[in-house]
């Protein structure tokens, strides 16, 4: 029996959780790979919007080869699960329910809490017999007075808090993330050092553990189209047929398939009720598009306490600006105050900072136009 610790590390096939691998076996762990398959084509009914149609279930194949590859080349042992159920039923149900209510969710956000942070641990527990786990996010712990803070990663570019921001104090306790303190160009480095052949494999996009798809026509697979009017708010003129309102997001202004208009628009308000996608022009957009306050719900503090300082940084968005403002609760209400913004999302979250420090995060309910 070894007697160094034993670590079981989350591995994807991608540079990141390879060199995850590498710097745990440096550092004397008993490493385990585990590799984890979400999704299934065939099972979910995934048949519209492959950006590759010759590629639709050989990635996962491809990845888990290269996690082997990598096991081989490491000296580490590597297996693989299939949580296709659990990602089913606790992102993916969700996700089809939300888009339906016309509102944009975060599957990453979910993916983390349910499936890395929740399926995974506890399978790995049961499996190996293990209480120390490994993953390859760019994201930091810090343990001050015996809690647990999430802190940003060195590479602030990178930096994925935002996607982690409704973990839960347990589920971060015995968790190391490796890259904490290394940028994304020292991790392709090393890999290119030790001899990884997939030092420069190309970073995965798109949905998590589903992949790159033309989204509103992927989404066709779940939720049947269902024809509207496409209406100017300024004008209140009809200019284009819509196929379902739940295709769009708030600012979005590509692939809005609006015929021979050569104005540029913004998707800037959805009725759900009456089916029709409200656009704005580009001069206009501020008026109907920019907030300085918004509604969260379902809070989650990481550190299970509300700070008394109010004054914090946001990010609305992943690789976004923080964004400065302060946070009250009132009646049971979370409100976010904060310089005034562009296209703030229903469904999606905001996310909150102290210093380096990541609080937590909460689902936009609604915003209030400046």
């Amino acid at each position: 029996m070894s007697d160094k610790p034993k670590i079981v590390l989350g591995m994807s096939g991608g540079v990141d959780s390879s060199v995850c691998a590498y710097l745990l076996k440096k550092q004397g762990y008993e490493v385990i790979g585990l590799f984890m398959q979400n999704w299934d084509t065939y099972v979910n009914n995934d048949v519209l919007g492959h950006v590759n149609n010759q590629d639709k279930q050989c990635n996962v194949y491809k990845d888990f080869k290269d996690v082997k590859n990598v096991g081989k080349k490491l000296g580490i042992k590597v297996y693989k699960v299939d949580f296709i159920k659990d990602y089913w039923d606790e992102v993916f149900k969700y996700v089809v329910e939300e888009y339906s209510k016309g509102v944009t969710p975060n599957p990453d956000i979910l993916c983390n809490k349910y499936i890395k942070f929740g399926s995974f641990i506890k399978y790995a527990k049961e499996k190996f017999n293990c209480n120390l786990f490994a993953f390859g996010h760019y994201a930091k712990i810090k343990k001050i007075r015996n809690v647990n803070h999430l802190c940003l990663s060195k590479d602030e570019n990178k930096d994925q808090t935002y996607f982690l921001c409704w973990l839960k104090q347990e589920q971060i306790d015995h968790i190391l993330f490796p890259l904490q303190n290394l940028l994304k160009s020292e991790v392709r480095k090393i890999a290119l050092e030790i001899g990884l052949s997939n030092h420069n494999k190309k970073e995965s996009t798109g949905i998590c553990f589903i992949g790159e798809r033309k989204f509103n026509i992927f989404l066709k697979n779940y939720i049947k189209p269902k024809q509207g009017n496409v209406i100017d708010i300024v004008s209140k003129k009809i200019i284009a047929k819509h196929d379902g309102i739940m295709y769009y997001t708030i600012g979005q202004n590509k692939n809005l398939d609006l015929g021979g208009n050569n104005e540029k628009y913004y998707v800037c308000k959805k009725d759900v009720k009456l089916n029709i996608l409200y656009v704005t022009d580009k001069k206009n957009k501020d008026k109907y598009l920019m907030s300085n306050k918004c509604e969260l719900n379902k809070f989650n503090w990481i550190n299970k306490t509300i700070p008394k300082d109010n004054k914090i940084f946001i990010r609305f968005r992943h690789r976004q600006e923080l964004i400065s403002g302060i946070f009250e609760i009132k009646n049971k209400k979370f409100i976010l105050s904060y310089k005034d913004t562009l296209s703030v999302t229903p469904g999606q979250f905001a996310v909150l900072y102290q210093k380096n420090i990541c609080l937590g995060g909460g689902i936009i309910k609604k915003t209030f136009l400046k």
